[in-house]
């Protein structure tokens, strides 16, 4: 008993702490819920005092988001562009500010707090804003204005004027270092960016042209050069193989660099200058936009394995061409089929390209490097021959007519040798590449068409033994021509074989009933029938005509 009376006293006096503690606790929390910033506060310009944090918090954010359309001015050498904050991610970046705010006058001991309270009756309490910008998104713009911020730089120029080089001095350019450009905008807004409009200032790096004017002046030197006819071409081929050459005329190819033929003459259609003419496709000749630029690239091909440049991709035509010897060519035909070459030397090559009186002319300028008295030379070596059939084909044209409709191409398989000598000794020989063009027909048509059968099974009779000989002696035996001249002929022998017929004596006259006179109705019967049948003669002809023009239009 005596121990109850020592332990409900103590018990009594903590329930009554606790209890103490917890209402203490309740009104603290509530005077946090309604806590507001003392008054003459300021975060940047904005009054936040009477506020509390909710309050505070959205009202910097307004203001900051003003801020966003604020125009930036980025420089780069003599290049700028304009763009807004928001463009940069820039944000607000010490929002801790509202706490710093709130605790104005109440943080710290009791000496601090006073002292805190005292300034604020004597000036006003400013926060600066702090900001930063998203990385991504500054590299982000960066990249995408660097066309405009970038200013490249203009290469030094080559041309060849009556017969000599003439130099384009370039110039040199600026490009945006895009590691400092980053820190440098970073920095800007860090260092208390006020909000309104400003230039920035980007580091930049000079950007030379590839090749200097001083190496540009080494191209003096023919490193190799070559030529092929085009006289004899159609004026469709003739206007490709100069469109195609104008346009790889002037280029200049830096060491390490690669041509491309195609992408340099491409694309073979008409809104790029080029025309319907002859061209190899599955074996046959056909009309095609661009035809004859494969002259332009295998005349080219020879020009550049003589300066002895790095060829990268070559293609033989599928057929043999007339140009240049088997292994010499070098096809284009869409995009898998190209010529490609590296300047393999240490100085810039000058690839010049011209037409003159029917010939073609590519010539590879350069800084000569190897012994004078060395020489290259190519030749050519056909390593077994595919000799081409005669096909014989029938067609709807008029019995009897032959046309050739595709020319027999010999089939080859070749290889080229590279030859060097110095001093007229053989040093190297080498097969350079190797080529295989196929065998292409002969195909012959004949013609088909007619109304007589017998004609009609002797041609087929004949385009059966697929002899030519027998062909052409059948076709001309029962052509059009020969049938009508044997019927001529036979209708002159016929009427040469009638006997002349008897002068008739008068007879007397007699009564009009007698039987003379229905002998005589019948005679008059006779000729009318005579005259029917030769009507019906006239009509078959009149129909043999309508046919002949049938043929003739289908033809």
């Amino acid at each position: 008993m005596k121990i109850w009376k020592k332990v409900l006293p103590f018990a009594a006096f903590a329930i009554i702490v606790a209890g103490f503690s917890l209402a203490s606790n309740m009104v603290k929390a509530q005077e946090n819920e309604n806590e507001v910033i003392p008054d003459k506060v300021y975060i940047g310009d904005i009054a936040v005092g009477g506020m509390n944090a909710d309050e505070a918090t959205q009202a910097v954010q307004a203001d900051v988001a003003q801020r966003m359309s604020a125009q930036l001015t980025l420089t780069a050498g003599e290049r700028q562009i304009t763009v807004s904050a928001e463009e940069l991610g820039v944000e607000w970046a010490n929002t801790h500010v509202i706490e710093d705010a709130l605790t104005v006058g109440k943080a710290g001991n009791l000496i601090e707090r006073y002292k805190a309270k005292k300034d604020l009756e004597n000036a006003d309490k400013v926060f600066d804003l702090a900001y930063d910008v998203d990385e991504q998104k500054v590299k982000s713009c960066l990249e995408a204005n660097a066309a405009e911020l970038n200013q490249e730089p203009v290469e030094n120029g080559l041309t060849r004027e009556n017969g000599a080089f003439v130099l384009t001095e370039g110039k040199q350019g600026v490009e945006v270092d895009m590691t400092k450009a980053v820190t440098e905008i970073e920095d800007f807004f860090a260092s208390g960016w006020n909000g309104e409009n400003g230039t920035i200032a980007l580091s930049a790096k000079v950007v030379d042209p590839k090749v200097s004017a001083e190496d540009l002046k080494k191209v003096k030197d023919v490193l190799g050069t070559f030529s092929t006819d085009f006289s004899a071409s159609s004026a469709g081929r003739i206007a490709n193989v100069k469109n195609a050459t104008e346009m790889i005329n002037g280029t200049v190819l830096y060491p390490g660099e690669e041509f491309s033929v195609y992408d340099t003459i491409g694309p073979l259609d008409a809104s790029n200058g080029y025309e319907l003419a002859g061209a190899y496709e599955n074996g046959t000749t056909v009309e095609s936009y661009g035809g004859g630029v494969c002259q332009v690239s295998t005349t080219l091909y020879n020009a550049v394995i003589r300066a002895e440049l790095e060829v990268t991709e070559r293609f033989n035509h599928s057929m043999m061409v007339d140009y240049v010897q088997p292994s010499m060519d070098a096809a284009i035909a869409g995009t898998y089929k190209n010529l490609k070459f590296k300047n393999s030397t240490e100085a810039p090559v000058y690839i010049e390209g011209y037409t003159n009186g029917g010939i073609l002319y590519f010539t590879v300028y350069g800084e000569e490097t190897r012994d004078p008295n060395r020489q290259v030379t190519f030749e050519s070596e056909t390593v077994s021959v595919d000799e081409p059939a005669t096909q014989i084909v029938a067609s709807a044209d008029p019995i009897g007519a032959v046309n050739v409709t595709q020319k027999s191409h010999t089939g080859r398989t070749a290889q080229l040798w590279k030859i060097v000598t110095v001093n007229g000794v053989e040093k190297s020989r080498e097969v350079f590449n190797k080529s295989k063009y196929n065998a292409s027909p002969k195909i012959i048509s004949v013609g088909t068409a007619s109304d007589n059968g017998d004609a009609i099974n002797a041609i087929n009779a004949a385009i059966a033994t697929q002899d030519e000989a027998t062909v052409r002696a059948t076709a001309a035996e029962w052509s059009a021509e020969a049938i009508a001249a044997r019927q001529a002929q036979a209708d002159a022998e016929a009427a040469a074989a009638q006997p002349a017929t008897p002068e008739q004596p008068a007879t007397p006259e007699t009564p009009a009933d007698s039987g003379d006179d229905t002998t005589k109705d019948d005679s008059s019967k006779s000729d009318d029938t005579k005259k029917d049948d030769s009507d019906d003669s006239n009509q078959d002809d009149s129909g043999d005509e309508d046919q002949e023009d049938d043929s003739s239009a289908q033809e």
